[in-house]
């Protein structure tokens, strides 16, 4: 009956971390971030031209994919739980400090609401490595040519970004490389134990 149950790992389809970026059940992806342009300080013919830009840009790599996503967390199940606190919580003084972080979380929730990262990522299916880091330099240097400001995502970075893109409040240095790696690790700090006792 059990056998059958995946990992969430296996479910997202998610195998490792490669050298550029991460392995899938499918490809490689590889992620560029752009530093993001404030177009309301800009001219029409400013924002007519990075959008020809950009067009630019994906005639010359086809392949290449568009991602937005938030760059920072979202409050609202903090914000729920301060809310149903606040209907239970019969305390003035209590009842007064909900309220307050409440407000601050809503203050943070309002400066941070435009708070995007644009990303670029490329899929590699089948390519060797010497392909995929050709790929990459054609990549970035097609971007920097067209006016944007890349870099390719860290390791560390690209686990903030998928901890921000599924919503969980896991820093990225605190996501493991492998599902389940820290229970291993304490398996195998009892067992260490038991050998040294």
């Amino acid at each position: 009956m059990f056998r059958n149950k995946k990992s969430v790992q296996e479910l997202l389809g998610f195998k490792t971390f490669t050298r550029y970026g991460i392995r899938t059940d499918r490809a490689e992806l590889i992620f560029f971030q752009a530093e993001p342009v404030n177009i309301s300080v800009l001219s029409t013919e400013n924002i007519e031209s990075k959008v020809h830009h950009l067009m630019l840009v994906l005639s010359a790599i086809p392949e290449l994919e568009l991602i937005v996503t938030d760059s920072c967390e979202s409050f609202d199940s903090n914000r729920n739980y301060l809310r149903k606190r606040l209907e239970n919580e019969k305390n003035p003084a209590v009842r007064k400090l909900l309220e307050a972080d409440y407000t601050f979380l809503d203050e943070i929730q309002t400066e941070m609401s435009s708070a995007r990262q644009f990303l670029f990522a490329l899929r590699f299916f089948r390519e060797k490595k010497e392909a995929v880091f050709h790929a990459i330099n054609r990549t970035e240097r097609a971007l920097a040519e067209h006016g944007f400001m890349v870099r390719r995502l860290t390791k560390p970075e690209i686990k903030r970004m998928l901890g921000l893109y599924f919503g969980t409040v896991m820093s990225g240095e605190d996501i493991p490389d492998i599902e389940g790696e820290n229970y291993i690790r304490e398996e195998e700090d009892v067992f260490q134990e038991k050998i040294d006792s």
